[in-house]
Parts: structure tokens; sequence; C-alpha cells
């Protein structure tokens, strides 16, 4: 059974991941992104930087600069 792995990013705008966190836990996640987002000024979300939630199978997947809460 593969395990879901939770991972937030903030993107800037030309597409590089600047912030990333990555857990097994949804509860922790949510509240990451949500943090991730509030904490983006309203000039970065107006010049492309975003905050992004996904999920992964697997460790391999999360970006190699992430921090990584198991």
């Amino acid at each position: 059974m593969a395990k879901t792995i939770w991972v937030n990013e903030q993107i800037d705008p030309s597409g590089l991941v600047y912030t990333c966190i990555a857990c097994c836990d949804q509860t922790q996640a949510q509240e990451c992104h949500h943090s991730f987002d509030s904490n983006l000024t309203p000039e970065q979300k107006a010049s492309g930087w975003i905050a992004r939630l996904r999920t992964v199978d697997t460790w391999e997947e999360v970006p190699v600069n992430a921090l990584k809460l198991d």
C-alpha cells in the first residue's frame, strides 16, 4: 500500500521552487499550505508567486531540497 506524501511548495514567477516541506500528515500539510499561502504578499501573488499543495506516492518524488517530515 502506497503512503501518501503531502508536498507544500512556494513557487516563484519563473517556476522555481523557493520553499518546500513534505510530510505524511494531511492536517499538518494543510496547515502548512495555509501558512505558505498567507505569507505571500499581495504583490508577490500579483507577480505570479503561488503556494501549491500536491501529493506524491514515494519520497523519491519529493524535490531534493525539501524539508522532509515523517
